[in-house]
């Protein structure tokens, strides 16, 4: 079959190098190396170790980690992740914060299928679980997704979110991040337009492509220096039979990752190289700051290639949504029919994937809503990660969006923490 082939060389090369991480690791901690003063004995073992963490956690999801907050009551409350409404593609899962009362803030934060788990808003739902009733969309791996499950594209992305809104009601607060902000702002318009009442309270859209051609990126020049028929041949494959989705056309999360390293390989290679110097030296832990950050960074996951293919033809290509002419379901969706959602953008001064422009662009598609019902923010010094993530999302963005989330909303609120 088609491409097959080479998918199943890519997995065979990542448990290939898993094992010589293993073995290595494995040979050279016997103890009786402990009698023989080379420092290369233990320099294997490091790198086997090293190497070995690296490999698995490719084809590992990541688990959240959230068992517990603090709440204002001083106690810490225990937190299970609920499915509220299981899909093929992905599910609605809720934050369940047990022996809290609604805090008043229903958000629904919805993560991007662009190579990694919605783990990558780990941090994100942990700063707002104390001051909000969080739920996100968790993208399932298209690798594990029977052929028989059909297919997924941007417009089926676009009504899962239709969907998710229903279900959770009109008190809702949407979040999107990065990828999935053009598509927040069209289920939007969508429900604007066929379900006035499911439209959520406010969109807050975090350095998204709402329109690619505002300010250029390597994202965007690569969008336009290859033509759909060159991008099908260089990133398609069939997943392997070693998987659920056997058959299945995707763009394989191990050639999206080969691509991440690509870009920062000098930093990535020196990152490498000190991690093993550090356990060589006994000066690394199960959970330091290299193999936080890793062990999310090379968790990746496979997306199908429909959704691939039509974000770059659809959102990157023919600018449909900058342009207004995004199709649903054979239906065009108006954003100009927003007329009642509040809407803000987030963008990072030193964003280099969804560069400052590209996002606010949003607020003059939505020429139905009034001028005090807009609002945008710029983050002078955020990269693309640190809008969402880290001091510049901690200590400047979060309380800036939850004081829209309190401007637009008519339920009672519980004060908002501050948050180390």
């Amino acid at each position: 079959m088609r491409y097959m082939l080479t998918y199943d060389i890519m997995e065979s090369m990542r448990v290939t190098n898993q094992w010589m991480g293993s073995t290595a690791r494995a040979m050279c901690s016997y103890p009786q190396f402990g009698l023989i003063a080379n420092p290369m004995i233990k320099l294997t073992a490091a790198w086997g170790e090293v190497t070995e963490r690296s490999f698995a956690r490719m084809a590992v999801k990541p688990d959240w980690g959230i068992h517990s907050i603090p709440a204002d009551d001083g106690r810490d409350h225990m937190v299970t992740v609920e499915r509220v409404t299981p899909r093929p593609f992905g599910d609605l899962i809720r934050f369940k914060v047990h022996g809290r009362a609604p805090t008043g803030r229903k958000v629904l934060l919805v993560a991007p299928m662009s190579g990694h788990y919605a783990t990558l808003l780990r941090s994100t739902v942990r700063s707002l679980l104390p001051d909000c009733d969080v739920y996100i969309t968790d993208w399932h791996n298209a690798r594990d997704i029977p052929v028989s499950a059909g297919k997924f594209d941007i417009e089926d992305y676009t009504l899962y979110l239709v969907e998710f809104l229903r279900i959770m009601g009109p008190d809702t607060h949407v979040i999107a991040v990065c990828q999935p902000a053009p598509l927040a702002l069209a289920a939007t318009a969508y429900l604007a337009e066929q379900d006035p009442s499911a439209q959520p309270r406010t969109l807050t859209l975090i350095g998204g492509p709402i329109n690619p051609d505002a300010a250029a990126t390597d994202v965007t020049d690569f969008g336009r220096r290859v033509t759909m028929g060159q991008l099908e041949r260089m990133a398609i494959q069939r997943v392997g039979f070693k998987y659920a989705g056997a058959g299945r056309l995707v763009y394989p999360g191990l050639q999206q990752l080969s691509s991440f390293m690509a870009m920062n390989a000098e930093t990535h290679a020196k990152a490498f190289g000190d991690q093993v110097l550090r356990v060589a030296k006994g000066e690394a832990g199960d959970h330091d700051k290299h193999n936080k950050f890793y062990d999310e960074y090379l968790a990746v996951m496979d997306m199908t290639a429909e959704f691939y293919l039509s974000t770059v033809e659809r959102i990157f290509k023919g600018l449909e949504i900058a342009g207004n002419r995004f199709v649903v379901a054979g239906k065009r969706v108006d954003i100009g029919k927003i007329t009642t959602v509040a809407v803000k953008t987030v963008e990072g001064g030193k964003d280099d994937i969804s560069a400052p422009g590209q996002c606010v662009a949003a607020l003059d598609l939505c020429t139905g809503l009034p001028a005090q019902r807009k609002a945008s923010y710029l983050e002078p010094e955020a990269g693309h990660y640190g809008i969402f993530a880290g001091k510049s999302w901690r200590n400047n963005i979060r309380p800036l969006v939850l004081d829209f989330i309190d401007a637009n909303c008519d339920m009672p609120k519980n004060p908002v923490r501050a948050v180390s």
